[in-house]
């Protein structure tokens, strides 16, 4: 019974773990002045969204204070159907379509050096399934997925000259994870890490079973049940090239996350027959990725401005496989699953991801209509870095092409609002299932509908 709780852990911090945002787990972009233009936001002042877009931009700002505070609403829809026997055409639509995103940010540029601290949201959101759909028929409980990824901020630019400021920071960072979750008793064995086999062979008739779950989760929007802390860091430049054209570049350090745990008893593993137990997921090395990139502006115009940017996220280092523990609290009844040295102990897992690299192309205009009122347009555009034999139906992370609108309107001339709304078109991507563990196809379709509302004081 243990046993089987462990591979029920596994399974799902492996699917847990790919957090879900557009560019990847990333969002496509950060403050809706950014978000507005396809998210270009390397070589132009876009308030202190640069604090997690190009840290220099920060030089490019006004003598004195800005406070920044923002909200933002991911929205995805999302649909998975299945596409092979025994449950062909039935289709399970995510009541998961809603996900808020709060920010704040303060800066001061006193001569060369600005300085500040900022707290966002840099990713999140998730999947919420009926239990009467395929995915979850039988278990008894609705599956879910939910993540989120934040940062605590502190940034530091400095004007080396009129025309160069670099920039960096340090990031304190933080992961949360709820997760509930069935599958069949051979897709969880089937991911039990090499030496912990024998675990898995003692639990007579799980590999048999049609369904088992795991459960841990709060259904707290700004919480989760496993949790970890870390460090990262930014560094970053801008150059005015003339007084009309600037670029940009910067690099993100990959995360140095702990494990995300739960409590020791703050999960639970049930299984078709009677097995049951709680006890701790420790999903491990879950990091976020490196990410470099260049970018420029052109002034073309007193008016108008173009903006555009690549840069390249590294999935492919962080995201080849999710490896996971369980380890029982031993609060599973006597006998429930044989000897008692079954009943105790860890169980390692490993579930393949093998994501690749991905690069990003933005690009944006502004355009001033007259003394108060700015508008804004841009596409983000980038390849899919998930497999289709490793896509789930939890954490289809597929989107590929972003459309942006945004508006800024200056209430005084010390402050303004500004919006942005991105909408993803559909993406399409079936998964052909397996033989062995025997996986029935699922095809998932996903487009979004986001937006991210921002005031701004500078005194």
């Amino acid at each position: 019974m243990r046993k089987t709780q462990l591979l029920l852990a596994l399974t799902a911090i492996g699917f847990a773990s790919s957090v879900y945002a557009t560019n990847g787990m990333n969002l496509e972009g950060y403050g809706p002045i950014a978000t507005g233009m396809g998210g270009a936001s390397m070589a132009y002042d876009n308030g202190n969204a640069a604090t997690m877009n190009n840290p220099a931009t920060l030089g490019l700002m006004k003598q004195g204070n800005r406070l920044d505070i923002a909200i933002g609403m991911l929205g995805p829809d999302v649909t998975s159907t299945c596409a092979s026997a025994p449950c062909t055409g039935a289709t399970a639509a995510s009541s998961g379509d809603a996900y808020y995103m709060p920010a704040i940010g303060w800066t001061r540029k006193n001569g060369p050096l600005t300085y500040g601290v900022a707290m966002l949201a840099q990713g999140g959101m998730g999947t919420d399934y009926d239990e009467t759909t395929f995915l979850a028929a039988g278990s008894g409980s609705p599956v879910r997925s939910e993540l989120g990824v934040g940062r605590l901020i502190f940034p530091l630019a400095y004007d080396v000259s009129p025309n160069l400021s670099i920039g960096g920071s340090i990031d304190y960072v933080w992961a949360m994870m709820d997760l509930k979750m069935a599958a069949s008793g051979a897709q969880l064995g089937s991911m039990v890490t090499a030496g912990s086999g024998t675990l898995f062979a003692a639990l007579p008739g799980l590999a048999a079973a049609p369904w088992a779950r795991i459960d841990f989760s709060d259904r707290s929007d700004y919480t989760g049940k496993a949790k970890a802390t870390g460090l990262a860091g930014k560094l970053g430049f801008t150059y005015k090239i003339n007084p009309s054209v600037t670029i940009g570049g910067t690099y993100h350090s990959k995360t140095s996350l702990n494990d995300m745990e739960t409590s020791s008893s703050g999960s639970s593993m049930t299984a078709f027959g009677g097995f049951s137990d709680s006890g701790m997921i420790t999903v491990r090395d879950f990091q976020w990725p490196e990410t470099y990139g260049l970018g420029i502006s052109v002034q073309a115009t007193p008016s108008l401005m173009i903006a555009a940017d690549v840069k390249h996220i590294g999935w492919a280092d962080v995201m080849q496989s999710f490896k996971m523990s369980y380890t029982s609290a031993g609060s599973g009844p006597a006998g429930m699953c044989g000897p008692a040295t079954v009943c105790s102990g860890t169980v390692d897992f490993a579930m393949p991801q093998n994501w690749d690299d991905q690069t990003v192309f933005s690009l944006g205009l502004s355009y001033k209509l007259n003394s108060p009122l700015t508008v804004r347009l841009g596409v983000n555009i980038s390849d899919n870095p998930i497999p289709s034999s490793t896509l789930n139906a939890l954490f289809p992370a597929i989107e590929e092409a972003h459309y942006t609108v945004g508006l800024g309107y200056a209430l005084s001339d010390a402050s303004d609002l500004n919006f942005a709304l991105s909408y993803a078109s559909n993406v399409s991507q079936t998964n052909p299932g397996a033989a062995v563990p025997p996986t029935a196809a699922v095809a998932v379709d996903h487009s979004q509908t986001s937006w991210q509302l921002m005031y701004s004081k500078r005194f």
